[in-house]
């Protein structure tokens, strides 16, 4: 176990039974890091006090770690999920080949909260020209810390009225992860996403798909030619999320991971390069 080099151990190591007997059952990961954090054995004390009372880890420190990078969170502020490095890996995967005669990729962050899924997409796609969205201005503020003010900027508005009106179909990558949570099932939510963070970032109306399809419809809009939609859902809404992909007029299809237990739907818009094939 991890000894904080300004606390005594027997301090660490009460914070680990009190975050257990909290039911936090990563007890003795989550000490270490608010030892970390703390600027003594009282300041711990009241940080393992607010733990126990459901704040989010992430809230505490300041920050979340999202494929490898650390992201600026706080009060108030959508956490990014470990599930959504399937989206992040997507994107870069359905990116446009590069070459030195072609423009850097623009990327768009649709409800990007913090915007973690922006910052991990541009860092695997040098030169990435990125925007993110979101109509919370406290979020926002946020994002604007977690993006590198040379790479790319945050705006604060409703979905697309958010964006610079330079982006119409000019954008490689719209990445969204929107509110999906059916409204009926906001109760069932664990404490510390039901309690602290904001309802609109979980609620996603009666199916769960009421802010997908308003990202649908205004996509083609947006997307350059055989551009990427690319909007994050759950197994059992991927059938609706898709069909509200397709029916905005771009080619839906339907990428899944076991291993993060996230489905991303892929819309593509038409007009980009033909691929061709030979006999050989």
């Amino acid at each position: 176990m991890f000894v904080s080099p300004t606390l005594p151990s027997p301090v660490v190591a009460d914070a680990v039974r009190r975050l257990r007997a909290a039911g936090c059952v990563f007890a003795e990961d989550e000490a270490d890091l608010l030892a970390r954090a703390a600027a003594g054995p009282r300041d711990l004390s009241r940080l393992v006090d607010r733990r126990c009372d459901g704040i989010p880890l992430e809230h505490l420190l300041g920050w979340a770690e999202f494929t490898g990078l650390r992201i600026a969170v706080g009060p108030g502020v959508f956490v990014p999920r470990p599930r959504s490095m399937f989206l992040v890996e997507r994107a870069a995967a359905h990116a446009p080949r590069s070459s030195p005669s072609s423009p850097p990729p623009v990327v768009v962050d649709l409800c990007c909260g913090a915007g973690g899924i922006g910052a991990a997409v541009a860092s695997l796609l040098p030169g990435a020209e990125l925007h993110a969205a979101d109509s919370d201005p406290v979020a926002v503020d946020y994002a604007r810390r977690n993006i590198s003010p040379s790479r790319g900027r945050a705006h604060t508005g409703d979905l697309y009225s958010a964006l610079p009106r330079g982006l119409r179909g000019r954008v490689d990558l719209l990445v969204v992860n929107a509110p999906y949570v059916p409204s009926a099932e906001i109760a069932l939510l664990p404490p510390e996403a039901r309690l602290h963070e904001p309802l609109p970032t979980l609620d996603g109306g009666p199916d769960g798909v009421d802010v997908q399809r308003r990202v649908a419809a205004g996509a083609p809009a947006w997307l350059a030619p055989g551009g990427h939609l690319l909007i994050e859902t759950s197994g059992r809404q991927a059938e609706t999320t898709a069909a509200a992909v397709s029916g905005a007029g771009l080619e839906a299809v339907v990428e899944s991971c076991e291993e993060w237990d996230c489905t991303v739907v892929v819309g593509t818009a038409p007009g980009g390069p033909q691929v061709t094939t030979s006999d050989g």
